[in-house]
């Protein structure tokens, strides 16, 4: 989502590393470029007045002149304004009320709200074994309410029965009789939205509201929506009141400007960002890692909680085993790709590793993204169990028949054994190498030298 921002901050925080001391005039010339980048991403005006002033008073004080490496004291700097402008604290559902507590989702329609529902109905059932009821407001939109029935069962939760003719706020008040007779915790309740806002809408879900007397009154905003976010957070709380915003689709092609816009506008924390379209696909927003990964500095704690939570202990545990005898062959990396595919976007997965900026230009040209691992996943369950364990048996005619039985080209099978072959090479480093040689050179230490990659 950051993807622009991140790129052009670099760009300003590499030259000032590069300075032995800071002047005025260079904070003043790398704040004015920051400020650029920052309208670019579409982060809103007074938003972007309020942030650059913040860091230059900063600064342009005693600490940074003083500091032995200026650049990084002006990088923490920007590093911490961010954290204040994201929010400072990662902020949880707030359920404290006597069950069941209700959830009111509000936003235009096409925001992602009914998928949102689902997510964090499923969030709570497995992370706070919850019993969650889900019920659809949304009558004007065909099949909205079978939508979140769908959802509902996928995520095995409690979901409103349909009742056709009904409207939003009798509906709302079923729901509760329904939470409290059958010992629901949570009640969510998915408002109808409209393509742009309108009175009515606002008017509907501040009578929904005044009936269900909701705990959390969450807002969710499509991250591709630009400036257009800010207006719509404003509206919603001012006319509705709302506890905290949801922004969905950070995968897509955003600047990033809704999150570092709508904090400060609402004064209300960003608790959730959404992913895809799977269920699973929703992180706590916490400030800190995401002005990390704007950064450019990596989010490690989140890449490490995701892969606790999706990878395969016992398998992982195995692969280790060889890796440190030096050992890896095609089942392995048939193993990694799923493991892999099982955390989500691999290009949001990417853009949790420190540094990984550098080598943005080797990651696009090898065009990786989760179909491309599908695909190589294809190829390899193409071979027999022989084959996977001994590479070198492929040969022309046995390559030809992997192709075909994948419904890839020969050329893919080949690109495909080049890879692993480098990667079982890497593996072979690395055992090498062992922990204290691996936390030593890092990442650095295990790529091929300039003009062999």
């Amino acid at each position: 989502m950051f993807e622009s921002l991140s790129n052009r901050l670099g760009t300003v925080f590499d030259r000032l590393r590069g300075r032995g001391a800071l002047s005025e005039s260079d904070v003043a010339e790398a704040m004015r470029e920051v400020r650029i980048a920052l309208l670019e991403a579409d982060v809103a005006l007074p938003v972007v007045k309020e942030f650059v002033n913040k860091v230059k008073e900063r600064a342009v004080g005693q600490e940074v002149i003083k500091s032995v490496t200026p650049g990084q004291m002006v990088v923490k700097i920007v590093h911490d304004t961010l954290v204040e402008t994201l929010g400072t604290d990662g902020s949880e559902l707030n359920l404290n009320a006597a069950p069941p507590a209700v959830v009111l989702m509000v936003g235009l329609q096409g925001s992602g709200k009914t998928t949102t529902s689902g997510k964090i109905a499923l969030r709570l059932k497995t992370r706070e074994k919850k019993r969650v009821l889900l019920a659809s407001l949304d009558v004007y939109r065909p099949a909205a309410q079978q939508q979140l029935e769908i959802l509902a069962k996928q995520a095995d939760v409690g979901s409103l029965p349909i009742v056709m003719g009904q409207m939003p706020v009798d509906i709302a008040k079923r729901a509760l009789d329904v939470g409290r007779k059958e010992g629901y915790d949570v009640v969510i309740l998915d408002t109808a939205g409209r393509l742009h806002i309108d009175q009515e809408l606002m008017d509907e879900v501040a009578r929904v509201r005044d009936v269900a007397k909701p705990v959390e009154t969450l807002l969710v905003v499509d991250a591709m929506t630009g400036q257009d976010a800010v207006t719509l957070a404003r509206e919603f709380n001012e006319k509705v009141g709302i506890t905290g915003s949801v922004l969905t689709r950070i995968d897509g092609d955003a600047r990033g400007g809704a999150a570092l816009s709508m904090r400060q506008v609402t004064g209300k924390p960003i608790k959730f960002l959404g992913e895809g379209e799977k269920l699973d696909a929703l992180e706590v927003f916490h400030p800190d890692r995401i002005a990390g990964r704007i950064l450019g500095m990596g989010d490690v704690v989140s890449l490490v909680e995701r892969a606790a939570e999706h990878i395969d202990k016992e398998e992982a545990e195995k692969l280790a085993a060889k890796v440190t005898k030096g050992k890896f062959d095609l089942e392995d990396m048939a193993a990694q790709f799923r493991q892999i595919r099982k955390m989500g976007d691999i290009k949001g997965i990417m853009g949790m590793l420190p540094g990984i900026g550098k080598f943005k230009q080797q990651i696009e040209n090898a065009n990786i993204d989760n179909s491309m691992v599908a695909r190589q996943e294809a190829i390899i369950l193409s071979m027999t169990p022989k084959e996977r364990r001994n590479p070198d048996l492929i040969k022309a005619s046995r390559k030809r028949r992997i192709a075909a039985g994948a419904g890839v080209t020969v050329q893919e099978v080949n690109r495909l054994l080049k890879q692993h072959q480098q990667m079982a090479d890497m593996m072979k480093k690395v055992g090498k190498m062992g922990k204290k040689g691996l936390m030593r050179h890092g990442i650095q230490g295990l790529l091929p030298p300039k003009g062999l990659g």
